[in-house]
């Protein structure tokens, strides 16, 4: 794989080596449901160069994304957490490979390492202070701070310049209208900042859409680095 999950990666030698011979490698294909709210969850996932949108939503209301899913993280936390169902459905947004472990095998690895234990417990912290960013970000900033956070956090995870994501798909993941997402798009690619054409969306200019994004995403991954960055630990 051409990329490693650093969840998985920042284990000592044995810890990660004992993960790795009960996992499989899969390769996660563009809108592929990994888990449908409500119901037991089967595997647990570590992607690696993919990212998945964890979405919520009920008989009244459209899917609206509360979380994504890449190389920095795991899907299936509610596994870690003791829960076989989850009130949420997950979906892949950008397809690719990944890690994939069956849930009872992993409880079972779980429960022997501590190091496995430790890595989960700091990535839980790391979820719980996005999803307070999130409701901020929600409340208070424009759209095209809000989108240029989603860009951004979407190229953290996948690790390419370029996404595969209409106008629409986009509004309905971020629950704003459809207008609102091609006026703030259509003013990002005016002034080189992205490229879009028939659902293709390229980033031009990090630097510039870092600066476009609201204070959120500088804070989280500030927050990332200081709990979750990834560092060589001596292998034992």
């Amino acid at each position: 794989m051409p990329f490693a999950n650093n969840l998985i990666e920042t284990l000592p030698r044995i810890a990660r080596n004992r993960l790795l011979a009960i996992c499989e490698p899969v390769e996660l294909l563009l809108d592929e449901a990994l888990s449908v709210s409500s119901t037991p969850i089967r595997h647990v996932y570590f992607p690696t160069d993919s990212v998945v949108s964890i979405t919520t939503s009920s008989k009244d209301t459209p899917a609206f994304e509360v979380g994504m899913v890449g190389s920095e993280g795991m899907l299936g936390t509610q596994v870690a957490l003791g829960t076989s169902n989850y009130p949420l459905s997950a979906r892949v947004r950008g397809s690719g490979p990944a890690w994939r472990v069956a849930a009872a095998p992993f409880n079972k690895e779980l429960m022997r390492s501590a190091d496995l234990q430790k890595n989960l417990n700091r990535y839980l912290h790391v979820i719980i202070i996005q999803l307070t960013s999130d409701a901020r970000c929600l409340r208070f900033h424009h759209i095209h701070q809000r989108l240029a956070r989603w860009l951004l956090m979407t190229q953290d995870r996948t690790h390419k310049n370029s996404l595969h994501a209409t106008h629409a798909i986009i509004a309905s993941l971020m629950g704003v209208r459809r207008v609102g997402i091609t006026k703030a798009a259509g003013d990002l690619q005016r002034r080189g900042i992205i490229h879009y054409v028939r659902g293709e969306l390229t980033i031009l200019d990090r630097r510039a859409l870092e600066a476009e994004a609201c204070s959120c995403y500088a804070l989280e991954r500030k927050t990332y680095e200081s709990i979750l960055a990834q560092k060589r630990i001596t292998r034992t």
